[in-house]
């Protein structure tokens, strides 16, 4: 083992030196300390989606927030389900020294990091700026699990799984991925998360190579968003295209999608309106016509669902694709035939829950050991992580 193996392992295992319940007393704690001595004067910073569901979860436990603020100036003096949302400089001036920022924001898409709130906030004169995740490790009950924010000391409960599997990726920069990746689920370490990377979520070219004869599983197809990724790359140079969408109007828009193609793709891509899961049968499901739709037991309607073993009897897949918020170990759970036989590269989130990040690539390896993995951030603070699982025979060599 050389010396950055040595560093990288010192690493890991100094993340778990705490012991079980000094790490279920600092989950408690942790806002209470940021937050004094303003205790219970809030202001929440993102009157989004996020602000909206944090506001929700503050009158649940008998706290109402001060105001909100915001960036978008389209908001500024208009009421958000009752709070009124003030500019930032305005906000600042009236509560900077008086009350918490609680920063609202997390999300998917655009540039935002916590920093750089935390450092407009504090050009304003704002002394006092925690992130809602803090906040949520307090009120556990009413706000967790949060995609892949949860209260850490789950993590300490698989420990070892989770050092087990620091050892399986295949370069550096998904050892240091992964590090950075725990350490944010263990300490809300914001600031040392690493910045997208510079290939197409699902393309990296700097692993494999798509070849003519592939046929590539969209789990997940949405709108067609990674088919017209796909097709920009290889035109018809390819053999199947499998398409799953279990959202009607995902699936209206896809099919729309696709009926303005050329023949020559056209009939090559196969629709199923179906979830992939373990077994088949039918879930609710949280039709939103988003990329954020989802199977859930509140859902609004009721859809059909499959295993991949099932719905690729007659396929040879090449390539499998799973961005299905949070059904992905279930998907995976239903693949396990096609994995063994076809050995198909696959790239699968791994950030919709907690404990993805270690126990997707581990079920992986117990299906097939002649994968190499790797880790791959498409987006900040934590949003579109992937796994690639690829097969050693269709790595790029100089890997």
């Amino acid at each position: 083992m050389n010396t950055a193996e040595l560093s990288q392992k010192a690493q890991i295992e100094n993340l778990f030196r705490e012991t079980y319940k000094e790490i279920m007393q600092r989950e408690k704690s942790s806002f209470d300390k940021l937050t004094a001595p303003f205790t219970n004067s809030f202001i929440l910073f993102g009157a989004g989606g996020l602000g909206k569901k944090t506001l929700a979860g503050l009158r649940k436990v008998g706290i109402e927030p001060l105001v909100f603020t915001d960036n978008n100036p389209n908001l500024w003096g208009k009421s958000v389900d009752g709070i009124i949302v003030l500019p930032p400089e305005e906000a600042a001036r009236k509560y900077g020294q008086s009350a918490n920022f609680i920063v609202t924001i997390w999300r998917a898409g655009g540039k935002h990091r916590l920093v750089n709130i935390k450092q407009q906030l504090s050009n304003l004169g704002c002394i006092n700026i925690v992130s809602f995740a803090h906040l949520f490790w307090k009120y556990p009950e009413t706000f967790l699990p949060y995609y892949c924010l949860d209260l850490p000391h789950k993590i300490y409960q698989e420990t070892n799984e989770i050092i087990k599997m620091f050892s399986l990726w295949s370069d550096d920069a998904s050892k240091l991925e992964y590090l950075a990746q725990l350490r944010w689920r263990l300490f809300l370490d914001f600031d040392g998360l690493s910045s997208p990377v510079e290939h197409e979520q699902y393309f990296p070219d700097d692993l494999f190579s798509f070849t003519p004869d592939e046929v590539f599983v969209d789990c997940g197809a949405f709108d067609g968003d990674s088919l017209k990724s796909f097709v920009y790359r290889r035109g018809d140079d390819f053999k199947r295209y499998i398409a799953l969408e279990p959202d009607p109007v995902n699936l209206k828009n896809l099919e729309n999608d696709i009926s303005s193609m050329r023949a020559s793709l056209k009939e090559k891509i196969t629709i199923y309106p179906l979830a992939a899961t373990e077994k088949r049968g039918k879930l609710h499901f949280n039709a939103t016509g988003t990329a954020a739709a989802m199977i859930s037991e509140t859902g609004t309607i009721e859809i059909n669902c499959a295993p991949l073993d099932e719905i690729l009897a007659d396929s040879s897949p090449t390539y499998i694709k799973m961005d299905i918020e949070g059904a992905e170990l279930s998907a995976l759970l239903g693949a396990k035939q096609v994995i063994q036989e076809f050995k198909p590269v696959l790239a699968i989130s791994v950030y919709h829950q907690q404990n993805h990040l270690w126990r997707i690539p581990m079920i992986v390896r117990s299906f097939f050991d002649q994968y190499s993995f790797f880790l791959r951030p498409h987006n900040e603070e934590a949003w579109d992580l992937i796994l690639y699982a690829i097969p050693h025979n269709r790595l790029i060599k100089n890997i």
